[in-house]
């Protein structure tokens, strides 16, 4: 099962448009923020986790938190647990530049 397919899954969105472009965004947001020029496998599950993050947070952009019904929603940037996961794969840059393992 692909990537997209599992989100549609997860999230129930029909919009096949939308899940690529938020699978996209997600990817290079991830890619961005651990230095990195490819994907890896270790990661992939943090883009999908990220990606369903936004689709089900579409409608609330801008909010920090939600009450209603006797509810009450707080919203963070990222779980801390994404975070744990990235952090983890980021990779630190000497002399402004970032290096890379490349795979044989």
């Amino acid at each position: 099962m692909t990537d997209f397919e599992r989100i549609k899954i997860l999230t129930g969105e029909r919009d096949e448009e939308l899940v690529e472009v938020v699978l996209e965004d997600a990817t290079d947001w991830v890619l961005a923020y651990t230095g990195r020029k490819k994907m890896i496998p270790e990661l992939k599950k943090t883009v999908r986790d990220l990606a369903v993050i936004a689709i089900n947070r579409m409608g609330t952009e801008g909010e920090s938190s939600r009450t209603g019904a006797g509810e009450s929603y707080n919203f963070d940037n990222a779980p801390k647990r994404i975070y744990d996961v990235l952090n983890r794969y980021r990779l630190v840059r000497v002399g402004g530049v970032t290096y890379e393992a490349e795979k044989e």
